[in-house]
């Protein structure tokens, strides 16, 4: 199983970026999927999760209303479009998987992680 996240970079505040996260070796359309989060100093965060079937998502309140998650399933592949950033949204981005068919918002719930993507948002 490898999960390969990218689409990380540096942005000015209000900008946007999409991180992509493409996996193989899963049944992706049977995996709930979710995006974490490590700013400098702190500790990994929740960011976003899909259940497998894309019906339901759930957003941290941090980033609801300029985060959308989306997944397409012919190319077993997750993406995370992220739109007015600001600073603090600095961090590592990692994307994760889980054979569990639920909202999971603890990073220990989840099987498989990539291996994070970087993105620095400048003030």
């Amino acid at each position: 199983v490898q999960l390969q996240a990218s689409g990380g970079g540096l942005v000015q505040a209000g900008g946007s970026l999409r991180l992509s996260c493409a996996t193989s070796g899963l049944t992706f359309g049977r995996i709930t999927m979710g995006w974490f989060r490590q700013g400098p100093g702190k500790e990994r965060e929740f960011v976003v999760v899909t259940r497998w079937s894309g019906v339901t998502t759930y957003y941290a309140d941090s980033v609801k209303g300029r985060f959308t998650v989306s997944r397409d399933n012919t190319k077993n592949t997750l993406y995370l479009q992220m739109n007015s950033l600001k600073p603090e949204d600095t961090a590592v981005y990692y994307c994760a998987a889980s054979n569990r068919d639920s909202i999971l918002i603890m990073d220990s719930s989840y099987d498989y992680w990539g291996q994070g993507t970087q993105v620095t948002v400048s003030s």
